[in-house]
């Protein structure tokens, strides 16, 4: 189905040409003057040179010929050469009709389908999730959901740091509380025990005292490093601590990601690249792209055209071990091996900028990657408190994902009871569970991903303004209405569109009808902040329709059903972008 945006151009377009001038210059936009008109063309003025003729002439042969046009109900000239333009009720209600008749409002499906691979939520293993992680989940599964709902192949990889420094840490640490364990006994050749020689609890008090031991311990820190080589090449004990602490901080992660509604179609870590890593490095050798330097095997990633200085790409360090781009590298070609990968899409802090540069111009000029993937990193910025720094606990210490979702969620819970004091407390919590999923995830998404932006709780759990819950509470009013009318003996099956009866149901229309060009927007631009804005004017412009318009007192019943039809659309769509940012609606607030 045509966007809605393309018919109207085209219609213009057809003016111009029927009027002796090129096409293209009929090319619209929304008006950037409502109180004037919906829709604006600026064609005559870019005509202007090109014809030798004042552009209010060129803009007025234009609007004689759309004069019978069976899409504008108005077309009018305006000094110095614009074209105002007001659409015919019955186009835009023949284009929502349509909408609400076809599969995904009418979305054209991609003209190829792309496998696409999503790199988000990273993080490391033996550590709790913490507020840091919760922008590359929000933003990695919009994106997610926008990228299949385009129509395209899809994989969510978490892509664990379960094999970094953190883990030699934790081992060098517990080999100094416990050294008669059996793993750190080179001779030992039993088999180790099943269960952990430590708890979720003590692993969590373990691994910021180790890494604060190390920020002033040098020794300390080279034998965590050493240890950390020891894991990448197998070596028994550690390589069986290292599965011991895997198998007790996953669940902990993946309950976090669960209270997010965040789901992965791959638990990946770095330690799956690792036995690719030789066949990589081999690769990057043959090719004659790698070099020695201080010990290093390196490779030169800058080019001609660049205006600062790219350092080289360091694949192994002096003692052989791995760094955070080599896993990242045979990560690739394990997604291009066996996922056949179009498209990479990586979620990381905006700060890690180079070292996907590096990794990208690697993975091409080695051939790892070919030339037409595409690979982008969505670098995202910090989320701060009131303060304008980095969130942080009342403590000063970063604080825990899970801490923010229950104080956030204990908040909803106050509101609601405050102003429902029938509801039952089991309602109410369900109730504030989802109503504050949405606050945090709106709040976050409602921002471009590379801008930092300040996390204010009072202000995201408001039900009022640009917020989840106020886009939550547009819904449910929604459903409330439907469900009365069918109180009163209607069906929501089958109903007729009408022309619209004043401006505001127009207006709420003609919003409607632009949800297949955000939507191409949005997945064009990797933003779900796009699906965020288009949202909130969805919902402003349906609460204005509803205030000015008394839709279930309507005597007249074709009328009040043509109504009901245009809220059924204005309720699946809402829903379906609420879908698409990752939370979800309650039946009543």
């Amino acid at each position: 189905m045509k966007k809605f945006l393309d018919l109207i151009s085209d219609e213009v377009k057809k003016g111009f040409g029927l009027a002796g001038y090129e096409e293209e210059l009929g090319r619209v936009t929304v008006s950037n003057r409502p109180d004037l008109c919906e829709y604006q063309c600026n064609g005559a003025m870019a005509g202007a040179k090109k014809y030798h003729k004042a552009p209010l002439l060129i803009a007025q042969d234009v609007a004689q010929k759309l004069s019978d046009s069976q899409v504008f109900e108005e077309v009018s000239a305006v000094a110095p050469g614009f074209l105002n333009l007001k659409l015919q009720r019955s186009f835009v209600r023949a284009y929502v009709e349509s909408m609400a008749q076809t599969e995904k409002f009418g979305l054209e499906a991609p003209e190829a389908v792309q496998n696409i691979v999503v790199d988000y939520g990273g993080p490391n293993v033996a550590k709790p999730l913490h507020v840091g992680h919760l922008r590359s989940a929000a933003i990695g599964e919009s994106i997610k959901r926008i990228c299949r709902y385009c129509g395209h192949q899809v994989t969510g990889d978490v892509h664990l740091g379960d094999w970094g420094l953190q883990m030699g840490l934790i081992i060098t640490e517990l080999k100094l509380r416990k050294p008669e364990l059996p793993y750190f006994d080179e001779a030992y050749e039993g088999d180790y025990p099943a269960e952990a020689p430590f708890t979720m609890a003590e692993l969590e008090e373990i691994y910021p005292a180790a890494s604060a031991r190390s920020k002033t311990d040098a020794a300390y820190k080279q034998e965590a490093m050493e240890a950390v080589v020891k894991i990448q090449k197998g070596v028994r004990g550690y390589h069986a601590l290292w599965k011991h602490i895997m198998d007790i901080s996953l669940p902990d992660v993946k309950k976090n990601y669960a209270d997010l509604d965040v789901e992965f179609d791959l638990w990946k870590g770095e330690s799956d690249a690792g036995p690719l890593i030789p066949e990589v490095v081999e690769l990057l050798e043959k090719s004659g792209l790698t070099y020695e330097s201080e010990g290093a095997l390196v490779v030169d990633v800058k080019e001609e055209t660049d205006t600062k200085e790219i350092p080289p790409c360091i694949i192994l360090k002096s003692d052989g071990a791995a760094l955070y781009a080599t896993t990242d590298l045979a990560t690739i070609k394990d997604r291009m091996d066996s996922l056949q990968a179009d498209s990479l899409i990586y979620l990381a802090d905006k700060r890690q900028e180079m070292h996907f540069l590096q990794v990208f111009r690697v993975a091409r000029k080695a051939g790892i990657v070919s030339p037409e993937t595409k690979m982008k990193h969505i670098g995202f910025g910090t989320m701060n408190g009131k303060d304008g720094k980095p969130f942080k606990t009342r403590e000063g210490g970063v604080m825990r994902l899970e801490y923010l979702i229950r104080d956030v969620n204990e908040e909803m819970y106050r509101k609601i009871m405050e102003s429902r004091h029938e509801i039952s407390e089991e309602e109410a919590r369900r109730t504030a569970k989802t109503i504050g999923l949405a606050a945090i995830k709106y709040g976050d998404l409602s921002n471009q991903a590379g801008k930092d932006y300040i996390f204010d709780v009072d202000r995201f759990t408001s039900f009022e303004g640009d917020t989840g819950p106020y886009i939550l509470y547009t819904i449910v009013r929604i459903k409330s209405i439907l469900g009365k009318y069918q109180e009163q003996g209607g069906g929501l099956e089958g109903l007729a569109f009408k022309d619209a009866q004043n401006a505001p149901e127009k207006e709420l229309m003609m919003k409607l009808c632009g949800f297949n060009e955000m939507m191409e927007g949005a997945f064009a631009e990797t933003a779900p902040h796009r699906i965020c804005a288009y949202l909130y004017d969805l919902a402003n412009a349906f609460n204005k329709f509803y205030h000015e318009t008394k839709i279930l007192t309507e005597e007249d019943a074709d009328k009040k059903a043509g109504w009901i039809a245009l809220l059924v659309l204005t309720r699946n769509v809402l829903e379906t972008c609420i879908d698409l940012l990752g939370f979800s609606a309650p039946e009543r607030m």
